[in-house]
C-alpha cells in the first residue's frame, strides 16, 4: 500500500511540476520503481557497513582501554616503587639523624661527666694531702709528748 502511495505521489508531483500527465503504466514510474529498490538496497548494504564499522570501533576501543589501563597501572606501579624507595630513603637517613643526635647527647654527656670525675678526683686528691697532713701533725704532736 505504501508503494502505491509513493507512486500516487510521484504521479502528481511530475503533473504539478511539469504539467505532464503520466498514468500508472508509464515507463518513468518503471524507472522510479527500479530508482527506489536500488536505494532500499543501497541503504540495507550501508547500514551493515555501518553496524561492522561501529563494531569495529567498538573492538579497538576495548582494546585501547586495555592498552591504557595496563600503561596506567604500569605507571601507577612504578610510582610506587619511586615513592617506597624515596620513603625507604626518608627513614633511613632519619635514623641515621636520629642516632647521630643520641650520640651527640651521650657525648655531651659523658663529656659532663669526666669533668665531674676529673673535679672529684681533684678532690679526693686535695682530701688525701689534707689527711697526710694531719697524720704529720698527729705524729708530730705524739713525737713532741714523748
Amino acid at each position: 500500500m505504501a508503494s502505491d502511495d509513493k507512486i500516487e505521489e510521484t504521479i502528481k508531483a511530475i503533473a504539478a511540476r511539469h504539467g505532464i500527465a503520466v498514468s500508472r503504466d508509464d515507463p518513468i514510474l518503471v524507472l522510479q520503481t527500479i530508482n527506489d529498490r536500488l536505494m532500499q538496497d543501497s541503504q540495507a548494504a550501508q547500514q551493515e557497513i555501518l553496524e561492522g564499522f561501529k563494531s569495529e570501533l567498538e573492538a579497538i576501543a576495548h582494546r585501547w582501554g586495555e592498552v591504557s589501563k595496563g600503561k596506567a597501572e604500569r605507571t601507577l606501579n612504578a610510582a610506587l616503587a619511586a615513592s617506597k624507595e624515596a620513603m625507604a630513603q626518608g627513614m633511613k637517613d632519619g635514623a641515621k639523624a636520629a642516632a647521630e643526635a643520641v650520640q651527640r647527647e651521650f657525648d655531651a654527656s659523658a663529656a659532663k661527666l669526666a669533668g665531674s670525675i676529673r673535679e672529684a678526683r681533684r678532690v679526693s686528691m686535695l682530701n688525701m694531702a689534707a689527711a697526710c697532713l694531719a697524720v704529720l701533725a698527729a705524729a708530730l704532736a705524739l713525737w713532741a709528748s714523748m
